[in-house]
């Protein structure tokens, strides 16, 4: 494995934030012997071009895709792939944290000449791979940080599909590529996590003449190599993530810290958020938060339109009404007692509110009931609103609270998203550095 690497960011390390300095910081101080660069957005279209035009590897069609992507974490990702492709090395996002050296990442029981890629399980949840928002993200290895060989087939392999993917897309929606509209997963689909995933088994596959699934990594209790992939256990790049086994940041096979703080991509390609539950990535993968969240937002799916648009309304009020404002927008005063009928302006109001029933079975189906309403009509979900409701419905401030919002046990560790995702626009790379980056970046190593 060659010992170089470089970093990609929209600035130049005399520029980096105080965070993101600290962070590459740890990568050079703990592995002096490596060269260390930095290419930047500037620098970015001259890479592709030097590298992938005609007196490089002669590919116009990545050269011409890349340069007109707008979305920035596409061409970000693509970038990345390019990078690892060209040099090799060791990559990892600019809000990674060296905890060990990169001589730690491929245990002394393998010999490098038998590994051409170190990647390591992010997301090993495959309970949920048939969830229809979470399914696609329920089973990914990690491209947060991960070390290959340069010229790899795979790393081409990925390219191409991302090709294929954004012309496919693009006549989909009747665009071109530069105009193309793209949600939270279609990007983890298209170029992030999943995308990765499924080059690599197909890599695997193809390697050793043996369909690779998920299966064949499930669960897995230590490294192992497959078709010249040294495939870690989730500990070493995604330790501290709060899912699938991955311990914290003190364990003893726990390789990096992510700080998850460089993916403010979201903003531009955002979740599916419903409008009273929320985003179900808050769950970070507990399973049974996601039941919860599945049932309330069936119940919800199941109400008259008419009940939904009011609903929505309350909580909107709500969330108003926590931020000092009222209907209009004017701020509003607020009071030292929370429970108080004049903390939120709605309280006078019969007001719906779904809540877990606390007759349920460990281990059942959450059941949703109303408050409110008799606890004999709370059994199941029900289709539809009653209309004997009791007219003496309590406000929110007399109701028992509520079991609906997540509970905080399944919060994401420290700063860590429900699943890993691909970092910002031209986002950080370790990788192996070429000689049209700056000279003068003050980071590079002897």
């Amino acid at each position: 494995m060659v010992s170089s690497d470089v970093q990609s960011w929209k600035l130049d390390p005399l520029r980096f934030e105080a965070r993101d300095a600290e962070r590459a910081m740890t990568w050079t101080l703990k592995n002096p012997a490596w060269r260390y660069e930095v290419l930047t957005d500037d620098n970015a279209e001259t890479y592709v071009k030097q590298h992938f035009g005609p007196g490089g590897f002669n590919r116009p069609d990545i050269v011409s895709i890349y340069l007109g992507l707008n979305a920035r974490i596409i061409q970000a990702d693509l970038l990345r792939y390019l990078i690892m492709y060209v040099e090799g090395g060791l990559w990892a996002d600019i809000d990674v944290e060296a905890i060990k050296s990169i001589d730690h990442f491929v245990p002394k029981r393998y010999s490098e000449s038998d590994i051409d890629m170190v990647i390591g399980i992010e997301t090993d949840e495959p309970a949920l791979k048939d969830h229809p928002v979470l399914g696609a993200k329920a089973q990914s290895f990690c491209q947060w940080t991960f070390m290959c060989k340069p010229r790899l087939p795979v790393m081409m392999r990925l390219i191409d599909n991302i090709l294929i993917w954004l012309s496919n897309l693009a006549t989909e929606q009747g665009r071109s590529i530069s105009e193309l509209q793209l949600n939270f997963d279609e990007v983890l689909n298209g170029t992030g996590p999943s995308a990765f995933t499924t080059a690599i088994l197909a890599e695997m596959s193809f390697n050793t003449g043996k369909r690779k699934t998920w299966a064949d990594f499930h669960g897995l209790e230590e490294s192992t190599v497959v078709g010249g992939v040294l495939v870690l256990t989730s500990e070493a790049f995604a330790a501290g993530t709060g899912h699938s086994e991955s311990g914290n940041h003190h364990g003893k096979n726990a390789l990096v810290k992510h700080h998850f703080h460089a993916s403010t991509w979201t903003d531009s390609h955002p979740r599916f958020k419903h409008p009273i539950y929320g985003e179900v990535e808050k769950c970070n993968w507990d399973v049974e938060c996601v039941k919860l969240w599945d049932a309330n937002t069936a119940f919800f799916a199941s109400l008259p339109e008419e009940d939904q648009t009011k609903m929505i309304a309350l909580k909107d009020r709500e969330i108003a009404a926590a931020l000092g404002k009222d209907d209009a927008g004017s701020e509003i005063p607020l009071v030292p007692d929370a429970g108080s009928p004049q903390a939120l302006p709605m309280l006078e109001e019969a007001r719906i509110q779904l809540v877990e029933s606390d007759s349920n079975a460990p281990g059942s189906a959450p059941a949703i009931m109303l408050a409110g309403v008799p606890a004999g009509l709370t059994e199941g979900i029900p289709v539809g609103l009653p209309t004997d409701l009791d007219p003496e419905i309590p406000p929110l401030a007399d109701l028992p609270p509520s079991k609906v919002a997540l509970p905080a046990e399944a919060a994401p560790a420290e700063g860590a998203p429900g699943e890993a995702a691909p970092a910002e626009a031209a986002l950080v790379e370790v990788a192996l550095a070429n000689e049209a980056l700056p000279a003068e970046a003050p980071l590079e190593a002897q």
